[in-house]
């Protein structure tokens, strides 16, 4: 497995551990790195409606800003379905759950292993 620069590592458990305190469901971090050189990492979460996946994303990028981490794309956030945050080496992905559960990407990324989250 290849090595992650320590920051895309500790910026991917930052972003996921912002999500786990504003109350994001199912929080999975996805090792990219041995399967595609995309991106480092992949951050899968739900959130409970529009507004809780809007305001999730919103933690994120206000969290990650104040730590010197500026998004570089943003999509979706206006609708609240699926909100794509790149951050470059890592990508934050905030769904509806139905949407989550629609598009699969965990799934999608099966030989993707999956990084330990903590609060």
């Amino acid at each position: 497995m290849a090595k992650a620069a320590p920051n895309s590592l500790n910026a991917a458990r930052r972003a996921a551990s912002v999500l786990v305190d504003n109350k994001a469901n199912d929080v999975v971090v996805l090792d990219l790195r041995p399967v595609s050189d995309m991106a480092d990492f992949f951050i899968v979460a739900s959130g409970t409606s529009d507004t809780h996946v809007r305001a999730t994303a919103g933690h994120v990028m206000d969290e990650l800003k104040r730590e010197g981490l500026t998004v570089q794309s943003i999509e979706g956030l206006e609708q609240g379905r699926w909100v794509l945050l790149d951050y470059v080496d890592f990508v934050v992905h905030v769904f509806h759950p139905a949407l989550r559960s629609f598009y699969q990407l965990e799934r999608l990324w099966g030989d993707a292993p999956a990084v330990p989250v903590s609060a």
